[in-house]
């Protein structure tokens, strides 16, 4: 039962994670396409709340999830599947934490300073930047979630 409980959890991260960065990339690329400076302050700041709210605490679920599995089904974290979903997970979080958090706070600062009728230049730059790279780093989670489904004996299949 215990190893049922942390799969729950393990699934329900996977779920809150990449449902977040999945939807969140869609409204946000939406949002800007109004080139409406009310709405787009608006999608930035609700970039921010479901980073915290939704993201966070997904990759907290996931990760605590995750290993309580390990634990309970006593595999070690250096078998193929293991040892490459975390590489990955790994991979996608220095991504989040290098480039698109810091994204996130300069777009959050110019989005507090919109004038009514125009974003600028830098904003609208950034935007690509972020949803160029927040693609980028959807591929490593979702060769993870593939591997964590899949099992493969060795390697990546």
């Amino acid at each position: 039962m215990a190893y049922e409980i942390a799969k729950f959890i393990h699934i329900t991260g996977v779920v809150m994670l990449m449902g977040n960065i999945t939807v969140t990339a869609i409204w946000k690329y939406f949002a800007d396409r109004t080139q409406r400076p009310e709405i787009m302050a608006f999608a930035q700041k609700l970039v921010t709340y479901t980073d915290w709210s939704m993201t966070v605490w997904g990759v907290v679920l996931l990760m605590g999830g995750g290993y309580f599995m390990v634990f309970f089904a006593n595999w070690p974290l250096t078998q193929h599947w293991l040892l490459w979903s975390q590489a990955l997970f790994v991979a996608a979080g220095l991504i989040w934490l290098l480039v698109l958090v810091p994204i996130q706070i300069k777009q959050a600062r110019l989005a507090a300073i919109f004038s009514d009728d125009d974003v600028g230049d830098e904003y609208r730059q950034l935007s690509h930047r972020w949803l160029i790279w927040g693609l980028i780093s959807t591929v490593p989670l979702l060769a993870a979630t593939w591997l964590m489904i899949a099992k493969p004996a060795s390697g990546l299949y």
